[in-house]
């Protein structure tokens, strides 16, 4: 037959039971964590999605969403329209858009607008002149020449042997975007940064879209790189 156990009222007290004096508190506090953030991240192509949702963060939820092409400032308008419609209470909101191809009047003004639009709404915004591939480019040299988007392709498909301009936008190349520059030894995501970070200092007081070469994704990287696992 199993033991009997005797079980405890609720008016036993330890000062009145001698078999209760036995019982210490536990000498160990129980660690308590905060629940994960979760941001949003909204940009304009799969590129920006992909790799960033390839950060290994732990004590982060990432939602990225790939808005395709269309205006800045109208990004900025549909990642509001995703807060105010999502069940999410996101702990910050960063959007990822570049300089367009034309680069017209109509442009920079768009450009400067949606940052500054952004901004006053409370997003972080990663921003690139020329291109988002200039972050690419960055891991593995410097620049402060105002190169067209179509100088960091042909860099980046020399350093990684391959078309960049015909299959650098693919969904299994993008995928690999994060492990191919983890893994390349002559990559350096720490050079990126400093050389990133450089290049905004020196050109921080000009307007949005006189900024080029630059690019913000190192502010975004940064805040990834906290968050994951070491």
């Amino acid at each position: 037959m199993p033991k009997k156990t005797k079980s405890i009222k609720v008016t036993d007290k330890r000062a009145q039971k001698a078999w209760l004096k036995k019982v210490r508190p536990s000498v160990y506090e129980v660690e308590t964590k905060d629940p994960n953030k979760t941001i949003l991240i909204v940009g304009e192509g799969q590129t920006e999605k992909l790799y960033f949702e390839s950060f290994p963060v732990l004590t982060l939820t990432v939602e990225a969403v790939d808005l395709g092409g269309q205006s800045k400032l109208k990004l900025i308008e549909v990642t509001e329209s995703i807060i105010e419609n999502s069940n999410k209470d996101y702990d910050e909101v960063w959007c990822v858009f570049d300089m367009d191809v034309k680069r017209g009047e109509t442009e920079f003004a768009d450009f400067d607008n949606a940052i500054k639009s952004g901004k006053a709404k409370g997003y972080n915004i990663a921003y690139s002149n020329d291109a988002f591939e200039l972050w690419f480019y960055l891991h593995y040299n410097y620049t402060d020449q105002a190169n067209h988007r179509k100088f960091y392709y042909k860099s980046l498909g020399q350093l990684w042997q391959c078309n960049y301009e015909k299959i650098g936008k693919s969904y299994e190349f993008c995928l690999d975007l994060y492990r191919r520059l983890n893994n390349d030894q002559n990559a350096s995501q720490k050079e990126a940064i400093n050389r990133a970070e450089k290049l905004f200092n020196e050109q921080s007081q000009l307007e949005y879209h006189k900024q080029n070469p630059v690019t913000k994704v190192y502010e975004l990287v940064n805040f990834l790189n906290d968050n994951c696992r070491k």
